[in-house]
């Protein structure tokens, strides 16, 4: 991907509205992945700078470079009004209207609830590894006792059986 990357960044380097960079988040850039919210290695984000969203596609060059002529570059919001089409505009005026202790409040409980999604994820996620785990330990128990019930030499009989008939 970084070769993909390296090519990207170039292509767009010194582009007025359009920035693709990268950050070594295990340097100086750990600051900055953790108020980006990065976790893992490498990451895409993109989008407005305070409100950067994952980027899921392709890593080759191919799909990187399409997703840059798709996406990239000025998109509605305050400072481009006329990119916007009437609902978002709508939305932008009603936040626009909220001071700044509303606008405050109303983006912390957006991130409250995004953060209870991810908790609720979380404990779901706890929950099915340790239901994975108790079946497991079953399934084990369960086999262990097949067998000392005999199985083996129950298959080694049946076996010895055939045999022998063809024997005859």
């Amino acid at each position: 991907m970084k070769p993909a990357w390296d090519k990207l960044m170039k292509e767009y380097k010194g582009h007025a509205s359009i920035l693709v960079g990268d950050v070594d988040c295990t340097a100086g850039g750990k600051d900055l992945c953790e108020k980006m919210g990065v976790q893992g290695f490498p990451s895409i984000k993109h989008g407005d700078p305070n409100n950067l969203e994952d980027y899921e596609g392709g890593r080759d060059e191919k799909a990187l470079s399409a997703f840059a002529k798709e996406n990239l570059g000025p998109t509605c919001g305050p400072a481009n009004l006329d990119l916007c089409d009437a609902d978002k505009k709508a939305q932008i005026e009603k936040f626009m209207a909220m001071s700044e202790a509303e606008l405050k409040a109303a983006v912390q409980a957006k991130d409250d609830e995004m953060k209870e999604a991810e908790t609720t994820l979380e404990k779901l996620l706890k929950s099915l590894q340790a239901q994975y785990e108790e079946a497991t330990k079953n399934k084990d128990a369960t086999k262990a006792e097949i067998k000392a019930s005999g199985l083996g030499l129950m298959k080694a009989v049946s076996a010895h059986k055939k045999s022998a008939k063809s024997e005859l």
